[in-house]
């Protein structure tokens, strides 16, 4: 059981995510390591997006590992090395998430391990 909690005495959240979730301890938990945009076939995308796009493939297919869906998480960290289109960072987010609202934080970082890799996203999921 996930629930949204909303807080009625601090701001609205800046974009489409909930501050907190709060769920029961009968949860089934997964935790990713940061997901980075290498695809299948070992290669890294030159560009942003498509980078975006093998990563959210990547947590999809962890997801169905553990028998979960994109509305099973709860929390999602990305870290983005400057000058990215943030915008397209977080269409990409509630695109993946089927605007499904998580706990959600952004990070920009000055690089990432390669310097290749233009963003970096874990993710927690929660089901029963």
């Amino acid at each position: 059981m996930k629930k949204e909690i909303r807080p009625e005495n601090i701001a609205a959240p800046a974009a489409n995510y909930a501050h907190a979730i709060l769920t029961t301890e009968e949860s089934r938990w997964l935790h990713t390591s940061g997901v980075v945009p290498i695809a299948q076939d070992g290669s890294t995308p030159a560009d942003f997006e498509t980078q975006l796009t093998v990563i959210w493939q990547n947590i999809s297919a962890m997801l169905k590992n553990a028998s979960m869906r994109p509305n099973d998480i709860v929390s999602v960290t990305t870290y983005v090395v400057p000058d990215q289109n943030l915008t397209m960072l977080m269409n990409h987010r509630d695109s993946a998430l089927d605007n499904h609202k998580a706990a959600s934080t952004l990070v920009i970082v000055a690089s990432l391990a390669k310097p290749e890799w233009l963003v970096e996203i874990s993710v927690v999921a929660a089901s029963k």
